[in-house]
């Protein structure tokens, strides 16, 4: 069965620092790249970040370059989200999601709230 466990998630004050989690479980997690999306309200589900199958590579969206990092770590199975440097319109529910076309899993979510 396959799982992706969103952690790390909650409230922080502008300027502040979080790390995401996406815990995977059920595919062999290696061969798959991994992405985080997030969701504001009212708004659609957007691109996020971006890392290969082996980590060698990430991509980002303009939005969070220079703030966020997206590293994995294929032994333990867990890709993280690096979040610096927090502003109000973070806020949203951040996913992770498994890829290797045209395969794909997400995660449940967690919610980042970035206010004073």
């Amino acid at each position: 069965q396959v799982q992706l466990v969103e952690s790390g998630g909650g409230l922080v004050q502008p300027g502040g620092s979080l790390r995401l989690s996406c815990a995977a479980s059920g595919f062999t997690f290696r061969d798959y790249a991994m992405q985080w999306y997030r969701q504001a309200p009212g708004k659609e589900r957007e691109f996020v970040a971006a890392a290969n199958s082996l980590g060698t590579d990430a991509r980002y969206a303009d939005s969070v370059k220079g703030r966020f990092t997206i590293f994995r770590d294929n032994v333990i199975t867990t890709v993280y989200l690096q979040m610096n440097s927090l502003k109000p319109e973070d806020t949203a529910v951040y996913y992770c999601k498994a890829v290797r076309n045209p395969t794909f899993y997400w995660g449940q979510g967690t919610q980042v709230t970035v206010s004073s």
